[in-house]
């Protein structure tokens, strides 16, 4: 497949099947079943368009080259389920957490890593939850766990990990920072040594110091809402997350409110842009724009937004089986995924339980495909797109 052609990968994780399509037409290159990815840890952007995502069933790491003449270009077995993933900016050493999965309460505390580059990985316990991780780079890699009810940043070393005897052995982290309770969302910065994790405070900042980490000053949010995930834009240098207000019961989401939330790094500007009430999940960021799915009883529409926070908005088809008003957003309702490559202009988004993909041109809000998959895409699915120089590595952390 040449260089320039933009894929797309889209997992039905209820299902169990990944398509590869290539953009814009929508055509399929490729299919994988009895893959049931976790749709939490999402997928990781790897060097040359590869990508990096979790097999929840069969308790593996899956190395993806859309680009290759084999989509699977490698296996790894981790523990599951899989909560977050994260590389460090090499790309070559990859920490996998596990969270809750199906069930209501956290019980698993193992953390799996793993070296590309030699093929080795262990296990170590840790601590019980949903902590989220990232890799931090250099000659001595730290992996940082973020925790919550203690909230905490733990630093482990890479490299004590990797060599820790067999059997799970519960370890303890080398260094440790106070967080609150409610932390939600990981980002890191490569390069800067910065790491950030989103709380109802604000947005946490702190920095390597040798092989622990210093707080800096927590970016306010601006607003009497809060992010719930954090995503590094590689093109402008900034830090996203959209910001849910309003009830936090579930049954009252038609009445959330929204809000794209942009910090600029290099000038500490934070601009905030209305997306309207309803259900906004995550984004997806292009070359020159970022994007948004808006799900609301009154219609669904597709945002988005360019450089300097101007909106446009387009209707989508409705979904059998979407969120109602009365009911939750979360539990046995369809939903949509979103993707987009920094190195494209090319949106998608998925039409949850109806198979169908919308392919979108940023540029001019037109759609230029809409492929029906063989699979229903129930909970809307996951999706990434990549070109194989996007240069989409820069954020080291799986979304």
């Amino acid at each position: 497949m040449p260089d320039a052609t933009p894929v797309l990968l889209v997992s039905d994780h209820v299902a169990g099947a990944v398509h590869l399509l290539t953009v814009p037409d929508g055509a399929v290159a490729g299919r994988l079943t009895g893959r049931h990815l976790s749709e939490h840890a999402g997928f990781l952007a790897l060097p040359e368009g590869r990508v990096a995502c979790v097999d929840d069933r069969r308790g593996e790491l899956l190395v993806l080259d859309p680009f290759g003449e084999q989509l699977v270009e490698r296996t790894v077995p981790v523990a599951v389920p899989a909560e977050h993933l994260a590389c460090d900016p090499s790309g070559r050493r990859l920490a996998v957490t596990t969270g809750l999965g199906k069930n209501s309460e956290p019980w698993s505390d193992l953390l799996t890593v793993i070296d590309l580059a030699t093929g080795e990985a262990a296990r170590v316990r840790t601590r019980a939850g949903e902590p989220g991780v990232t890799v931090l780079g250099g000659g001595d890699p730290l992996v940082v766990l973020r925790h919550r009810e203690p909230g905490a940043l733990a630093v482990h070393r890479f490299a004590d990990l990797l060599g820790a005897p067999p059997g799970c052995p519960r370890v303890a982290p080398h260094a440790v920072l106070a967080l609150p309770d409610d932390g939600h969302g990981d980002a890191y910065v490569p390069g800067s040594e910065q790491v950030f994790a989103a709380t109802s405070q604000g947005v946490h900042r702190a920095r390597r110091t040798g092989d622990a980490l210093t707080a800096e000053a927590v970016v306010p949010w601006g607003s009497s809402a809060r992010g719930w995930y954090l995503r590094f834009d590689t093109r402008r240098q900034a830090l996203w997350t959209t910001m849910r207000g309003g009830d936090p019961d579930p049954l009252r989401w038609p009445e959330w409110s929204n809000q794209a939330w942009r910090h600029e790094l290099g000038t500490g500007r934070t601009l905030l842009t209305e997306l309207g009430p309803g259900l906004v999940f995550r984004l997806a960021l292009a070359r020159r724009h970022t994007a948004f799915s808006r799900i609301h009883p009154d219609g669904d529409e597709l945002i988005l937004l360019d450089a300097d926070g101007a909106a446009r908005r387009f209707p989508l088809p409705g979904m059998d089986g979407a969120p109602r008003r009365g009911g939750t957003p979360w539990e046995g309702v369809q939903r949509r995924a979103v993707a987009a490559s920094p190195g494209s202009d090319w949106i998608a988004v998925t039409r949850g339980g109806h198979g169908e993909v919308h392919v979108v041109d940023a540029e001019t809000g037109q759609e230029a495909a809409r492929p029906r998959l063989s699979t229903p895409l129930h909970h809307g699915g996951h999706l990434a797109l990549r070109v194989r120089h996007d240069g989409a590595e820069g954020d080291p952390v799986g979304r």
